[in-house]
């Protein structure tokens, strides 16, 4: 690379602080599909980029710190974003310690901080970490006009858009630009040359079917959701955009790469680095039928034999769309069915009947796709009883594998809202907002302390994995070898805080007894849904 280089992306690591034990093997190592993104976008821009993934070569801050001394980028971008949109809050962590590494080894280096958490919170983030710049949305424009900026004599940030930054002593920001268009254009792809393709590996139950985990990689045909489930943080890096773009502060932006831009960086994998295992990261994949079929077809078309999982939701699988999913590959559909009673679920937005979703469990079963069933406890009208509601269907329906999810407070989205204004205890550390570290502090709810939720989601976990019904199915679908894996991974024992008392928490979050429903703990309520 000649001349100076203009821009490096960073991926911070932070697998041990997030999944403890599990991150050394159980725990997937996925390619920074946004950084990859933001890569594309800014050499199509004319700039020079270069990408350090800290989390797939296992890097320390200070590692990080010693190659951006090496390197000299005009600007260096620690990339906040994670597995999935709400992950970027919980590497908020470790991506402060290399900022703060980096000013320690190189002072004069600016560093800008950019993705989903950041977005949410800015002007927070300006003032806490050992940053120069904050963008406050998606960031690709104020990455490209930063760094433009940055190579002049008497940089002038106020026509920066999108960009939070300090002069003499006071926090300033810029009206952002509206979202990037026409993404195969403007963003055709990931910059897959940047990245150390071998690292990466696939979750472990996307290959129980005794696949290897590696070759492995992650992309994304849309970028968006068109829903407003209360507890999702996914448009956070999206609504400065939006709104420089004229769009409804009600309405949520949802736009697509073309499938034959899909299909291009899907050949690219296959054939270039071998890959068979490959998420659709969207966060909403089975929604639009002619975007969905028009790039299983063309997989089809060309006889790839892939192992894909995707996000859909239970009232977006229609008639038709089953089998050509999986002939093109894919194999796994992760549903979030999220609760157990109805007045849960309608509570956080996500309305459909229980038998709904056994109806469309067993025709996606029936079709030979495996179901990864996402459940959540601790929402806003959660207690004892709905949560062991939420538990029996689980059992009940027994899907191929159960993500169990506490319920948080994610920056961005409705409920941290919430919770700020009514004055809920929230984690101290950022780490706190991962589902399996120590520190781990999901929400209380009406009638539950933070404590019970946490120690209900550890044991509804341990009793799904163990149930005999659930390790014959899987023996009978996958063989012995896969139930040995699955009693493997019950096997690890996550450390809690909260649960052992080592956290410390506002004693009104912990009260010896149960509040019941006439005596609310936390008046958490409910947000109705945008038009």
């Amino acid at each position: 690379m000649s001349g100076k280089l203009d821009l490096l992306l960073i991926n911070p690591g932070s697998r041990s602080q997030v999944y403890q034990s599990l991150g050394k093997k159980l725990a997937a190592v996925e390619n920074p599909v946004w950084a990859g993104l933001m890569a594309t976008f800014c050499r199509v821009k004319g700039l020079s980029v270069d990408l350090i993934d800290a989390e797939a070569e296992e890097l320390t801050p200070d590692q990080v710190a010693e190659r951006v001394q090496h390197l000299k980028p005009t600007l260096a971008a620690v990339v906040v974003y994670g597995h999935q949109p709400s992950a970027s809050t919980q590497i908020m962590t470790a991506s402060g310690n290399v900022c703060t590494a980096i000013k320690q080894v190189v002072p004069a280096q600016k560093v800008l901080l950019v993705g989903g958490h950041v977005a949410a919170l800015p002007e927070r983030t300006l003032h806490e970490e050992a940053a120069d710049y904050v963008a406050g949305g998606e960031g690709l424009h104020t990455m490209v006009q930063l760094v433009a900026a940055l190579k002049t004599s008497r940089p002038d940030l106020s026509k920066v858009p999108g960009l939070w930054y300090r002069d003499n002593g006071h926090v300033c920001n810029t009206a952002d630009t509206p979202l990037v268009g026409n993404l195969d254009v403007e963003m055709p792809g990931v910059a897959w040359d940047l990245f150390p393709m071998t690292k990466y590996r696939a979750h472990n139950w996307h290959c129980l079917d005794g696949l290897k985990r590696q070759p492995y990689a992650a992309l994304y045909t849309t970028l968006g959701c068109p829903y407003h489930c209360t507890f999702c943080c996914i448009q956070a890096p999206f609504k400065s955009g939006e709104k420089a773009g004229g769009v409804k502060e009600s309405t949520n932006s949802y736009r697509y790469w073309s499938p034959d831009n899909v299909i291009g960086q899907i050949e690219h994998l296959v054939k270039n680095h071998g890959v068979r295992n490959i998420k659709i990261a969207d966060e909403m994949f089975v929604l639009n039928r002619k975007h969905v079929l028009g790039i299983c077809d063309r997989i089809i078309e060309r006889g790839y034999d892939l192992n894909i999982w995707a996000y859909t939701r239970v009232d977006t699988i229609k008639d038709g769309m089953l089998d050509t999913l999986k002939k093109a590959g894919v194999n796994w559909l992760a549903f979030g069915i999220e609760a157990g009673a109805d007045r849960v679920r309608d509570n956080v937005d996500k309305s459909f009947s229980q038998q709904e979703v056994f109806d469309v469990i067993r025709k996606v079963q029936e079709a030979g796709i495996s179901v990864i069933g996402n459940y959540i406890f601790g929402l806003p009208e959660d207690d004892l009883e709905t949560m062991n509601a939420t538990l029996d269907l689980a059992i009940d329906l027994n899907c191929e594998f159960g993500n169990f999810y506490s319920a948080m407070a994610y920056p961005g989205s409705p409920l941290y809202t919430m919770a700020v204004q009514q004055g809920v205890p929230l984690p101290e550390q950022w780490t706190g907002y991962s589902q399996h570290s120590r520190d781990c502090q999901p929400l209380p709810t009406k009638y539950l302390p933070a404590r019970d939720v946490l120690k209900f989601r550890d044991e509804a976990f341990i009793k799904y994995y163990t149930q005999p019904r659930y390790l014959d199915m899987v023996q009978k679908r996958f063989g012995q070898e896969t139930v040995d894996h699955i009693k493997e991974m019950t096997s690890h024992s996550l450390e809690r805080h909260l649960v052992s008392g080592k956290l410390n928490v506002p004693a009104t979050t912990l009260p010896e007894t149960k509040a019941t429903p006439a005596a609310p703990l936390v008046q958490l309520g409910t947000i109705k849904k945008s038009a």
